[in-house]
């Protein structure tokens, strides 16, 4: 499902970048940020969840992906590429929102079906119990997978909406960012996390820099 996120991605960001005129080397940034983002999404988890299990055995698990992390690690790449191929990185990585909601999407489908980040105990009719989850639990927990997963699709098609109707790059990401990083923080009060300071997990915080990130792009004029 990784994979599937990827290449559905980097397909809408071909797309977009050619509705926008940008060149065809942004298809490499997008190839660097799905690297980048699948080495920092793993290096992040892995530093969240050191002296639980051995290094090497965090580094190989079947899931265990932050998305903060990947997105840390996907700008940073991407951004490399552009100042390499001298691309304007707020362009790109506009083009780049609508495959990032959907990639995102896709991977917490994949999140799901591995049992990987799931949410507290619950005794809602659409709880899911991973018997052989990350960790295993047997008690029905909150989909919160899903519940990431369904709005970010919703997302992707606001943000394709937007970008065909002329929105400047800037607002297109920093709504990207915004919301992106809001759905991220109410779902995180619903997930097992480890708490870090002031009740709040490394994810939250990470959202709260997401959406002021994008607040500060949504209140820039010109």
């Amino acid at each position: 499902m990784v994979a599937l996120g990827a290449l559905v991605g980097v397909w809408l960001l071909r797309r977009e970048a050619r509705r926008a005129g940008l060149p065809d080397a942004v298809v490499d940034v997008g190839i660097a940020g799905v690297i980048g983002g699948l080495i920092g999404a793993k290096l992040l988890w892995t530093a969240e969840h050191a002296g639980e299990e051995p290094l090497f055995q965090l580094l190989t698990s079947r899931g265990g992906m932050s998305w903060f992390g990947g997105f840390a690690g996907g700008i940073a790449a991407g951004l490399g590429f552009m100042w390499r191929a001298r691309l304007r990185p707020i362009a790109v990585l506009a083009a780049a929102a609508p495959g990032l909601a959907v990639g995102h999407a896709i991977g917490r489908v994949g999140c799901f079906l591995v049992g990987d980040d799931y949410g507290r105990p619950s005794t809602l009719p659409w709880a899911v119990a991973f018997p052989r989850g990350l960790p295993p639990t047997d008690v029905p927990v909150h989909p919160t997978q899903l519940y990431e997963a369904i709005p970010l699709v919703v997302l992707a098609v606001l943000l394709t909406r937007l970008r065909a109707a002329g929105t400047p790059d800037r607002r297109v990401f920093g709504i990207y960012l915004v919301i992106a990083g809001l759905l991220r923080f109410a779902i995180e009060f619903l997930r097992v996390d480890e708490r870090v300071l002031f009740g709040l997990t490394v994810a939250h915080f990470a959202a709260l820099g997401a959406m002021a990130a994008g607040a500060a792009l949504l209140s820039r004029r010109g």
